[in-house]
């Protein structure tokens, strides 16, 4: 068909071009910033993995208490744990939780703020919405290939396409529940004198808590899913089994990992659940 036959829209050849152009021109930035968060990730590791297990266990035990108040949850936690040493695997768990904590911890820090902007200026929140959709719909795969460019093999970038695909969560969450605070909680407390900032802390913030919450949670659930991606970029955690397993045709290996990456996801939802007053 003649009509079809017009010159080719150079996506793939623009990306590229945009790429070697961030490269070349602010490699001396990504080296520096791969460095300052290796550096990050590596003290924190040595935090959870010098001390003996046991006691690292009980301060999670203990901090799961002062945020839930519930034993069922801490011995289940605790026994959760037991389970991970138990099968050998309390390295590359330590590993998998401090990349899920810096990313959680980045996507909340962008996130909340970005939320709140949106779900006040309905123009900027119609104008994110294509750029969430993407960074959603997008392959994870396609997230590694500049990750690797810019930041090396390693945790890193392993962290980078985590943050890039784990970021519309809360964005969208904390727009939702922002958005849906009552108009007459909004209205009383402008009568009564609040400023801006007042509303956004003392009403719209208590007001949204919950889906905040959510969003933390699932920050945390889909930073867990990426732990297999971002073992193929090299970054250390529960994921290299995975791989491993899945490269030798290894079954035993594959169910033995994947059961110990159930065991973290349900132990992190038990731990950061919403309490009920």
């Amino acid at each position: 068909m003649d009509w079809l036959d017009i010159p080719k829209i150079p996506v793939g050849a623009t990306a590229r071009t945009v790429v070697d152009w961030l490269k070349r021109h602010l490699g001396g930035v990504f080296d520096t910033l791969s460095e300052g968060l290796g550096g990050l990730i590596g003290q924190t590791l040595k935090l959870l993995q010098a001390p003996p297990e046991i006691v690292v266990v009980l301060i999670l035990v203990a901090l799961t208490w002062w945020l839930q108040r519930s034993w069922k949850i801490c011995l289940l936690v605790f026994l959760g744990f037991l389970f991970i040493i138990n099968q050998g695997y309390w390295k590359a768990t330590t590993e998998s939780l401090v990349l899920l904590f810096y990313s959680c911890m980045i996507c909340m820090a962008l996130g909340v703020p970005i939320g709140i902007a949106c779900a006040h200026r309905p123009r900027l929140r119609a104008a994110l919405a294509p750029v969430l959709d993407l960074m959603q719909t997008l392959p994870t795969f396609v997230y590694l290939i500049p990750a690797v460019v810019f930041f090396g093999l390693g945790m890193v970038p392993g962290l980078i396409a985590t943050v890039v695909f784990v970021l519309p969560a809360p964005i969208r969450l904390t727009t939702l529940g922002i958005a849906s605070t009552p108009t007459a909680l909004t209205e009383a407390a402008t009568a009564f004198g609040a400023t801006g900032w007042q509303r956004l802390v003392k009403v719209e913030l208590p007001w949204a808590l919950p889906q905040i919450m959510v969003g933390l949670n699932q920050t945390i659930m889909l930073s867990l899913s990426m732990v297999v991606i971002a073992a193929m970029v090299g970054a250390n955690g529960l994921g290299i089994p995975v791989v491993r397993a899945l490269g030798q045709g290894n079954t035993a290996l594959g169910f033995e990992s994947g059961f110990v990456i159930v065991v973290v996801a349900i132990i992190l939802d038990r731990m950061l659940r919403v309490r009920k007053k």
